[in-house]
């Protein structure tokens, strides 16, 4: 029986749905930013190569302002010039060793650098790697994995589909959340229904281009699971550092880190099994 002054009650684990701004603004900036990935995936070099190291100055700026406490110019330009560095190294060397060790190098140097600044060193130094491997990742894949194009295609279908399933299935339905300590909007409904999604939208993308649509539904949720995985993660560090968002960057999204945290730990998966184990991500697609 409802209570009184209550016509009809909801049902059990559905929210209440209320306007926010942010239904105009997340799918118009996301449609953009789309756009913009899109573009530079399939244009000749340099465009792509231009978007991850643009991409990577705005994440190191956020990434050391959160974990250096307001302290972070020296770390940041330090991070950013290896970065930068070694993809101007994969641009010129491809298929050599250099770039990796550019940015192991740089790593021992960001670390030196924080120590000096008695400024949380790991924490600084981990910057380096949590971004700068993900980026020699996404342009790895693009020119060393056959149809590369369209393996990065499909990687950031998984991951918008993961990211657009699990915000409307966590608004709508709501219910328990899957670690309140370190993201206390994040529900199992959302988690699920972002998996489901991320199975779902892979096997439609596979199918339409003649692979295997049932293979690609369990790589497409597994995937998914990686890339919140990947959010799980900046949370945890936003909530160790006391923060709500790494930014505010992206209207309707929060900060560049917030919009990529799935994909830096989706693309470092992906080229691990793709370069590292000749996985097929496209299932027969495109072949």
């Amino acid at each position: 029986m409802s209570k009184p002054g209550h016509s009809m009650a909801l049902a059990p684990g559905v929210r209440a749905i209320r306007f926010s701004r942010d239904w105009v603004t997340r799918p118009v900036f996301g449609v953009l930013l789309m756009a913009a990935v899109i573009f530079a995936i399939f244009t000749d070099r340099p465009w792509l190569e231009l978007v991850v190291a643009v991409a990577a100055l705005l994440a190191a700026r956020e990434w050391h302002r959160m974990v250096g406490r307001g302290r972070f110019i020296v770390e940041l330009v330090a991070t950013t010039a290896i970065i930068w560095l070694a993809l101007g190294a994969f641009l010129l060397w491809p298929r050599s060793a250099g770039p990796v060790a550019i940015l192991g190098a740089g790593t021992l140097a960001v670390f030196a650098i924080a120590a000096i600044r008695r400024n949380h060193p790991l924490w600084n130094a981990g910057g380096v790697l949590y971004l700068g491997i993900p980026s020699l990742s996404l342009i790895a894949l693009r020119d060393f994995s056959a149809h590369g194009a369209w393996v990065l295609i499909a990687l950031f279908l998984v991951v918008w589909a993961t990211d657009t399933g699990a915000l409307v299935c966590g608004n709508l339905i709501g219910g328990p959340k899957i670690a309140p300590a370190l993201s206390p909007n994040k529900t199992w409904a959302g988690t699920i229904g972002g998996i489901v999604a991320a199975a779902a939208v892979l096997a439609a993308f596979i199918a339409i281009f003649g692979g295997d649509a049932v293979v690609a539904a369990s790589y497409g949720a597994g995937l998914g699971v990686v890339a919140h995985a990947g959010d799980l993660f900046e949370s945890w560090v936003k909530r160790h550092f006391d923060l709500k968002d790494s930014g505010s960057m992206i209207p309707g999204h929060g900060g560049v880190l917030d919009r990529i945290d799935s994909t830096l730990a989706a693309v470092f998966a992906l080229a691990v099994a793709v370069l590292g184990f000749g996985f097929d991500p496209l299932f027969g697609a495109f072949s």
